[in-house]
């Protein structure tokens, strides 16, 4: 790809973080690059927030309404079809709910520029705010990604924090049906490590804010996400020579 092709911008799936969205987007808008919301079937308070942030007037915020919730990972893959029929190249996608450090755009964008076939994804740096039990969850996760790639090329798979070169994750969106809520992360980016794009690691601190809402559905969604890695790994089954055969190549 030519650098003259080069065209991030920034995606934020948003599903009732009405307190912290304003927060997120004032911190980004320095940085200049176009940042799309995409508003996930919120209640009408934070629908009207997202409103009166899109139609600031410079155009440098945009704004997808889904009338129903399509989960977290909906939102994305219907905002990744908007970006690249808006001619962006790139999605550099992070959390509604101020828990990522928008200080570090910069980075991301620049490792993105330098390769832009690769995905930029973030491996959190956590503070005392992390609840212990996500740690455990996360780590039972990256042991499962591992397994399912044979490698540790993906250092953490669950961060909400990360550069998609647009062209191969649509193509992989087209074949394969992904998981479309707090399963999606994982799969997206464990099947394009598949398909042989890159993955390139950058920590980024996190916090937990205190006041912050999740929507993370402890019983059904960790089901989900039990439910993907069995499925996952069944496909690794199926590509094992494959894998072995690129994994005897970088040896």
């Amino acid at each position: 790809m030519a650098e003259a092709a080069y065209s991030p911008a920034v995606l934020i799936p948003v599903f009732d973080h009405a307190d912290a969205i304003g927060s997120v987007v004032a911190a980004l808008r320095p940085h200049g690059l176009p940042i799309l919301l995409v508003d996930d079937g919120s209640g009408e308070c934070c629908a009207a927030v997202l409103r009166e942030l899109a139609d600031s007037g410079d155009g440098q915020v945009g704004l997808l309404r889904l009338e129903h919730n399509q989960g977290k990972g909906g939102a994305v893959m219907a905002g990744f079809r908007e970006l690249a029929r808006r001619g962006h190249s790139h999605a550099l996608q992070l959390d509604a709910d101020g828990q990522h450090d928008c200080a570090d755009l910069p980075r991301f964008i620049e490792e993105g520029r330098r390769f832009p076939q690769a995905v930029i994804n973030g491996r959190p740096v956590y503070d005392r705010s992390v609840p212990r039990s996500r740690l455990y969850g996360r780590y039972l996760t990256h042991v499962w990604v591992w397994i399912n790639t044979l490698s540790l090329d993906i250092a953490d798979s669950m961060c909400g924090f990360r550069l998609y070169p647009l062209a191969p994750t649509l193509a992989l969106m087209e074949r394969v049906q992904l998981g479309r809520r707090m399963d999606f992360d994982t799969e997206v980016i464990v099947r394009l490590h598949w398909q042989g794009v890159a993955v390139r690691n950058l920590e980024t601190r996190v916090t937990y804010p205190a006041d912050g809402v999740s929507h993370f559905d402890l019983l059904r969604d960790n089901l989900r996400i039990s439910a993907m890695h069995a499925r996952l790994f069944f496909g690794m089954l199926a590509r094992l020579p494959l894998l072995l055969a690129r994994r005897r190549r970088r040896a």
